[in-house]
């Protein structure tokens, strides 16, 4: 008999669905299909992939029907804002396009001549690839690496969160609609499920792209080891963000509480540090007060609620307790977010005076906590920044110029803004450093890591 998976709205903490999990049988019936159904895939040719993929797109634009029942669903299923889940939906649209693009350059065959050597690289797909997806953004996501292991001419087989399963099979539904039978398949389930497409045989399963957690993105890496698996590894972040002297500080301030705050802090490169030069701190401090407290937080589905509610009752109690540690470090508690119940509600929070061995500056946080700290020399704010086994984001604010670039060279993460956030161009690579990452997507070097490189040589 298959497991339930149990859902609950994180707005009540409501029983909201249940949903038959993936047996064993069934997860290899569905491997299996989409193995059989990739060769045919490919040779499809490029131009009838990236329409397909076009056709989606088209279809989450224009059916305003189907579109709003998704957005509804993530909204409903993790406690999103319906605005914000909207937004996540015209993301997935806006990006196909700029997918394909990199995804035509990736697969293109590449010819070169040496010592009188013509040798051809051409590209191919690894077969399938198994994407596990996180609960944050439970279709953007998911979405990235569904379409790169697409475009360039695999199958793909899907696990969405346990926490956000009906989303999933939505997204799955709208998908298939617009590609032959078995190149996209869904299992649903927990970690056990996880494990079992990991541990899929190589001609089953030949790639696992992952967004979650340090330790499950280790537990990946050890069982694919056995089969040589390829990886591509999300694996979260503790993002810093330096504030210099001259810098513009309404502008520095509305991007700290707007990537602390959105999602209630639930994003990967959420800003999870900010470092303040002692002398403008209390200027800071100010303005982002004045700016959290124009925040609504509120029912998800409401069109004017800024911050709904946590996931998960486990999500919340993590910060909870990250919070009460920060307190026990000294932390000044400047707003202190209301906690309510039914349901799994934290109000945005401000701290200052955060210590570096405080829980709140060495885990991740994925909660709607603002943790502001001051320093005195820039040596030092670099240094803490820096001092962490994260390394998936960052962002520097200062006057314009060489002073500002030389202290985000100096920033040991995978990608860094400097008097903005990060770069969401799907032609520049999300990529992390340190254990932020293993592998990395986007661009025409990251759709590659969805293929295989194999060399033809002949002599001239």
């Amino acid at each position: 008999m298959a497991a339930i998976i149990e859902t609950r709205n994180p707005a009540t903490g409501e029983a909201l669905a249940r949903v038959d999990a993936s047996t064993l049988a069934q997860l290899r019936a569905t491997t299996a299909a989409a193995a059989a159904a990739q060769p045919a895939w490919w040779a499809l040719g490029f131009e009838g992939r990236a329409a397909a993929a076009r056709r989606f797109a088209a279809r989450l634009r224009d059916d305003s029907e189907v579109s709003e029942a998704l957005a509804r669903a993530i909204s409903i299923e993790m406690g999103k804002p319906i605005k914000h889940a909207r937004a996540e939906l015209a993301n997935v649209h806006t990006r196909t396009e700029a997918f394909i693009t990199r995804a035509r350059e990736a697969c293109a065959d590449e010819v070169g001549c040496e010592g009188g050597i013509e040798v051809t690289t051409q590209w191919r797909p690894l077969g399938v690839v198994a994407v596990i997806a996180p609960w944050n953004f439970p279709i953007s996501t998911p979405n990235n690496l569904v379409m790169s292991a697409l475009l360039t001419g695999n199958a793909a087989v899907l696990k969405p969160s346990e926490f956000t399963p009906q989303s999933g099979a939505l997204y799955h539904e709208l998908l298939c609609a617009e590609l032959p039978a078995g190149v996209f398949g869904l299992v649903q389930g927990g970690g056990e499920i996880g494990r079992a497409l990991v541990e899929s045989p190589a001609d089953q399963v030949g790639m696992v792209a992952f967004t979650g957690s340090i330790g499950t993105g280790q537990a990946i890496m050890r069982e694919a080891a056995n089969s040589m698996k390829r990886l591509v590894l999300e694996l979260g972040g503790k993002d810093p963000m330096i504030v210099l002297p001259g810098a513009n500080l309404e502008q520095a301030a509305a991007f700290a509480v707007r990537n602390s705050l959105t999602n209630s802090g639930q994003i990967c490169v959420a800003t999870e540090r900010v470092f303040v030069a002692e002398e403008l701190e209390a200027e800071f401090v100010a303005i982002v007060r004045a700016l959290v407290q124009g925040y609504r937080v509120g029912d998800p589905l409401a069109e004017d609620t800024d911050i709904g509610p946590m996931a998960s009752a486990a999500q919340r109690d993590i910060v909870l307790a990250q919070l009460a540690d920060a307190r026990a470090h000294g932390a000044e508690f400047v707003i202190e977010g209301e906690q309510r119940e039914p349901g799994y509600w934290l109000g945005p929070t401000v701290v200052r005076g955060v210590s570096d061995a405080s829980r709140l500056s060495r885990e991740e946080t994925f909660g709607p906590v603002i943790a502001i700290s001051s320093y005195t020399e820039v040596d030092e704010a670099v240094r803490r920044a820096n001092a962490t086994h994260y390394g998936l984001g960052a962002s520097v604010w200062g006057p314009p110029g060489p002073a500002t670039d030389a202290v985000a060279e100096r920033l040991e993460a995978g990608m860094i803004g400097i008097n903005r956030g990060l770069s969401a161009a799907a032609g520049a690579p999300w990529v992390g450093w340190k254990m932020s990452g293993f592998g990395f997507t986007r661009s025409t070097a990251g759709m590659r890591s969805f293929m295989q490189p194999r060399t033809h040589a002949r002599n001239r």
